[in-house]
């Protein structure tokens, strides 16, 4: 996918109120809008470069979106989380993800579960159960847990990526919501879209919320299937390209 204008870059000189960034841009300071309401942890530092896109919607009060961001290390970050789901449209459409390329309906959206949620995709093909797919935006390479891996007794490795960032009850009832599909018959695949070039591989955030690791373990022992991948993330767009290792 192409972003839909020409990014421009600048400097991060701080994110705020969840929603703004202040970002120096040729001497002077511009303010956009941060499509991320999450914490971005290890997204946002100060000194990094931002690329943002520009709209021409003249009711719009911040013209400019903050879509990527680079790294000390080089690695590019996507943070615009709605990104996630157009990348997965897309490979969906080009049947690029191999163990859903079967599918010949693909439906964005739906509602469905006992908890009132909207799964991302619901995919169809004659003979095969309908298939429900959650896509998760997976953007954290946390160094501390890597740092701290002797002393919790867990796997941490380099390049190992994790969700969530923070404890999330509304991805613990996604969980729930895919174990209740494996129950009733259908496939359910929680869908790690990987958007930071520096994650070589995927975990549940075990060391940050326990209760989400607890669930995965469970729904994967159900039947509810994990995979993750890995976009190559440019000024120029976005790509889903390959499949990296999902570990509990």
């Amino acid at each position: 996918m192409q972003f839909s204008s020409s990014l421009q870059s600048g400097v991060l000189v701080q994110r705020y109120k969840r929603f703004l960034a202040d970002v120096n841009v040729n001497g002077q300071t511009l303010t956009i809008h941060c499509p991320n309401t999450g914490k971005m942890t290890g997204c946002a530092e100060p000194g990094w470069t931002v690329y943002f896109s520009t709209s021409n919607n003249l009711k719009r009060k911040y013209a400019h979106t903050w879509e990527l961001v680079q790294n000390q290390q080089h690695q590019f970050i996507c943070v615009n989380t709605n990104q996630a789901n157009a990348l997965v449209a897309e490979a969906l459409a080009n049947h690029t993800i191999a163990p859903l390329a079967h599918y010949t309906q693909v439906m964005a959206e739906v509602r469905y579960g006992s908890e009132n949620s909207r799964i991302d995709f619901l995919l169809r093909a004659e003979g095969s159960p309908d298939c429900y797919v959650e896509v998760k935006s997976v953007t954290l390479l946390d160094d501390q847990a890597l740092a701290e891996g002797v002393a919790d007794g867990l796997n941490h490795e380099a390049g190992q990526g994790y969700f969530p960032d923070t404890k999330s009850e509304r991805a613990q009832k996604h969980v729930r919501e895919l174990m209740q599909c494996v129950r009733d018959g259908h496939r359910a695949v929680l869908l790690f879209c990987v958007l930071h070039t520096g994650i070589a591989r995927v975990s549940p955030a075990q060391h940050l919320d326990p209760t989400y690791g607890a669930l995965v373990a469970e729904a994967m022992a159900l039947g509810v299937e994990c995979l993750a991948w890995r976009a190559h993330i440019s000024p120029d767009g976005m790509q889903l390209v390959e499949q990296v290792p999902f570990l509990l």
